[in-house]
This record gives structure tokens, sequence and C-alpha cells, in this order.
């Protein structure tokens, strides 16, 4: 400040003969050599705020920390990780899909997710992996969990989870699961005859879901079925009927899927899932 008011001052008399040329070069010179000096000062001090708020680490949203890296007192290079944060409590599925089943999904399609305690909770597709694994044949599926799921105490980060992706309804043949009867690796189901014995029918299956498994051939709809017990019959057999003949009737079921752990199962009833 006073070198800034030595050179005013110097300026001002410039014309009046007061002060000679080398005392006024002096007073401006010292002028620029405080003015230097300040600018110097002020580039320091912002060289150490900066130094100051690099020893600060704030997260850029809220959320819950999940992992740590980073140890008090060490140095560490620029774009090095130091924490793992779950942004805002948010979770998100990824789902190991079948290549021949992803041309069925995309971006929206809903997924109902379950963990291995149980818990469910319903997302949908967020993006499809652009590759497949060679090894396994299958893609990775990006599945939004709703906000506060990973708070939630069935879901936590790192968890096994398996799920299915609801693609719409087809009609479909089913019969309850306990009217199967596999042998020599094939299926088949045994048909309730006016005369009290059971036929043996060779039957192919598809789909399921719970307690129903879908017949996709070899099985006419409205045809009476044994559905107790099936394990233990032979073609001929005669059974008493106890009520738990019932008929394999179509019903509309979800639309064949990939899924994490199986393929889209088939209901017994009409239903959404």
């Amino acid at each position: 400040a006073e070198a800034a008011g030595n050179a005013a001052r110097a300026r001002s008399l410039e014309s009046s003969g007061a002060l000679s040329a080398q005392q006024i070069s002096q007073y401006l010179t010292a002028e620029q050599t405080a003015s230097a000096r300040l600018a110097s000062a002020k580039a320091a001090q912002a060289s150490r705020q900066l130094r100051l708020k690099h020893t600060q680490v704030l997260a850029p949203d809220a959320g819950v920390i999940s992992a740590r890296a980073a140890t008090v007192g060490a140095v560490v290079p620029g774009g090095t990780e130091l924490f793992r944060m779950i942004r805002q409590g948010r979770l998100e599925w990824r789902a190991e899909v079948p290549a021949a089943d992803l041309r069925q999904l995309k971006p929206g399609v809903k997924a109902l997710v379950k963990a291995a305690n149980g818990g469910e909770l319903e997302g949908r597709v967020r993006m499809i992996a652009p590759t497949v694994d060679p090894q396994t044949r299958s893609a990775l599926v990006y599945v939004d969990l709703p906000g506060g799921a990973g708070g939630a105490a069935p879901f936590k980060a790192g968890m096994f989870a398996s799920g299915r992706f609801e693609l719409g309804e087809s009609a479909a043949l089913t019969v309850p699961q306990q009217a199967i009867a596999v042998r020599d690796g094939f299926s088949y189901v045994f048909r309730l005859n006016a005369d009290q014995r059971v036929s043996q029918l060779k039957v192919q299956t598809g789909r399921r879901l719970g307690e129903r498994i879908e017949v996709v051939g070899g099985l006419k709809a409205d045809t009476p079925v044994v559905v107790s017990g099936a394990g233990f019959l032979n073609d001929g057999d005669l059974v008493r009927n106890v009520a738990n003949a019932v008929a394999a009737v179509p019903a509309p079921v979800p639309a064949p899927g990939g899924t994490a752990s199986a393929a889209a199962p088939t209901p017994a009833a009409p239903s959404q899932h």
C-alpha cells in the first residue's frame, strides 16, 4: 500500500518538476516490485489452500462405505481407489443369462430378484453387456434394484441372488410336478382310464414354476392323470380314485426367458409374476 501511494504521488508531481526523473522512476519501480511480491504471496497461499483441500476425502453423494483401501498417513498417487461406496443405498443385480435368451431382454424389462435368505425385490433391466463370456456362453444383465435396497437386511453387496424376468404370457399345458415320473432319462405320466387302471404315457416336458411343469408333447388337454405316487406305478396298475386324479389343463403362462439360475418357469393358473 505504501509503495502504491508513493508511486501515485510521484505521478501527480511529475509535471511540476518537484521530483527528479530518477526519484519518480524509483517510486514506480518500488510499486511494481511490491505488486509482484503480492501476486507471488497470493499464488503461494492458493497453492497451500489447494494442498490442504487435497488432505480431505469427500464423498460425491450420500451412501454407505462398503470397502476401504486407504490407510492413515499413506501417500497415494492420483487416481488410486481409496474407498468404495454404495450411493444412496442402491444395489444392482448382475445376472448371468445364456446367450440364446438375450434377444428376449431389453432395458426396462421387470425382474424379480430373490436372495439366498428368501428376501425378494423387484427391479428393472438397466443394460445388457455387449459381450458374451466364451467359457460360459453367458452375458451379464444389469438390473437396478429400488433405492434403499442396500440397507434392507435381505440384500447385501456381494451376496448371491437368483431371479427371473417378466416377459409376458403364452398358452401352455401344465401338470403338477408329482404327476411326472422320470425313468431312464425320460418323463412319463399315468393316464387314468375308465376301468381305474393307468396307462403310462411318455411326454416331453418344458418350463416349470413352483409345483407345475409344462408338457410340450405326448399329452392332450383334459386328460386325467395321476398326481400322487406316480413314481411307484407301472403300466396297467389298478388304482383307487380318491379325487387325486386331475386333468391336464392349458393355462396362460409367462413366455420363456433366461434367468440367472434356470429357464423361465410355468405357473399352474393365470397369474402375473
